[in-house]
């Protein structure tokens, strides 16, 4: 899987280093030395839970009313089993640098701990995990007819790609990372396109004119390539769709009525546009209740808040491309919905992920979900393993 923020934040450092003395100081004075610093040994855990007060972002606010969770202690299995062998549970969570892991059976709290700091009021951001929020949030919108057709082409939505290669790309490929873009996500390279993406962010360059400059690199929906360029043409959708921005939205349709407990935040760039690919940032528990809004089908009680079919489509591989597995058309081996992830081995699971370490996991015949919070520097490697953890503590709290 390809991790757009951490390599990105990497290039500025090569960028400071050829820059010089001169270039030292600027960057040190500047709002980019926050970001180059994100990712540091010393400062990771910190800045991943305090996130909405390093850069610009909107808030999210909860409802008058709060999805209660009531408490059924479970404990956690001893080990799970992954490539052969019996790996401890309490030494990957160290290894793998959690800082908050919550466990829901049945709708109820069977598991919850805090680490390296963190408390239950820490807004943990959510790095991609937000591609899976921003999913529902397009099912939404095209429920309430704001989106008349998934295959309608994006510049129907967003003006100002109109005539652009992303312009002709009907919304369904773009929410299953299959636009057909050509995108260079070199990240060792810092004149690549998705430094230019984040240049973009500090500049004030509006994002659809970066994305404008885009060229198709073959046709729409016969390949699944991850780029993230894809979820912020989507954010661009949803804004001219609803004429709402994407955190006043996010607020009215899905984290009040769902009833968050507490007030989250959306990460945003310096010209106000709302970074749809990333950077939500948000308590444990209201994870897990986002999780488990999806577990209850889109319900809260009796209130539908994301349509059922939409849910049902969205962790459902609708192409060969999009299937989990040894695929040539896919650059990797999970499977993808509407952005959403359905690993190998399908067993009717599906999970949402993020950079170093991020997860939403969804187990409906069990009834579990699980979400891990992590500062994990080796989360490049990791996502089959943790698939493998999350299944053994899923039977285990379930009962088989």
């Amino acid at each position: 899987m390809k991790r757009v923020v951490l390599r990105v934040f990497l290039g500025l450092g090569l960028i400071l280093i050829l820059a010089g003395a001169g270039g030292y100081i600027l960057l040190r004075n500047s709002p980019a030395w926050d970001g180059l610093m994100l990712f540091s040994e010393g400062t990771r855990v910190e800045n991943f839970r305090n996130l909405d007060a390093l850069f610009p972002s909107d808030p999210v606010r909860r409802g008058t009313t709060v999805w209660a969770l009531d408490e059924a202690p479970h404990s956690l299995p001893d080990g799970y089993e992954f490539e052969g062998e019996n790996r401890n549970l309490a030494a990957f969570l160290d290894r793998t640098e959690t800082t908050g892991l919550l466990v829901l059976h049945q709708g109820q709290i069977a598991h919850e701990d805090y680490r390296l700091g963190a408390d239950e009021t820490s807004l943990f951001t959510s790095w991609s995990v937000a591609k899976s929020m921003l999913s529902a949030l397009i099912g939404i919108a095209l429920e309430e007819g704001h989106i008349a057709s998934i295959d309608d082409p994006v510049a129907d939505y967003v003006g100002a790609l109109d005539g652009s290669a992303y312009g002709a790309v009907p919304i369904r490929h773009v929410l299953t990372m299959s636009s057909g873009i050509g995108f260079d996500e070199n990240y060792a390279n810092p004149l690549s396109d998705v430094y230019r993406i984040f240049m973009s962010f500090s500049t004030g360059t509006p994002l659809a004119e970066v994305l404008a400059g885009y060229e198709a690199e073959r046709e729409p929906g016969i390949y699944n390539d991850y780029i993230s360029s894809d979820s912020l043409v989507l954010g661009l959708v949803l804004e001219g769709a609803t004429g709402i921005g994407l955190a006043d939205y996010a607020q009215t349709r899905l984290w009040a009525p769902m009833g968050a407990e507490a007030d989250a935040t959306w990460s945003r760039s310096v010209s106000g546009e709302t970074i749809a690919m990333c950077c939500f940032n948000a308590t444990l528990r209201d994870y897990g209740r986002f999780g488990q809004l999806y577990l209850q089908n889109g319900a809260r009680d009796d209130v539908q808040i994301v349509p059922q079919d939409w849910i049902e489509a969205s962790i459902t591989p609708e192409a060969p491309h999009l299937q989990p597995g040894d695929n040539p058309a896919s650059f990797w081996s999970f499977g993808y919905g509407y952005h959403w992830w359905i690993p190998e081995d399908p067993q009717g699971d599906y999970l949402a992920i993020g950079i170093w370490g991020q997860y939403i996991y969804i187990d409906p015949s069990r009834e579990i979900v699980i979400v891990k919070k992590s500062a994990d520097a080796g989360f490049d490697t990791r996502d089959h393993e943790t698939v493998a953890a999350f299944r053994a503590i899923a039977r285990h709290v379930a009962g088989g």
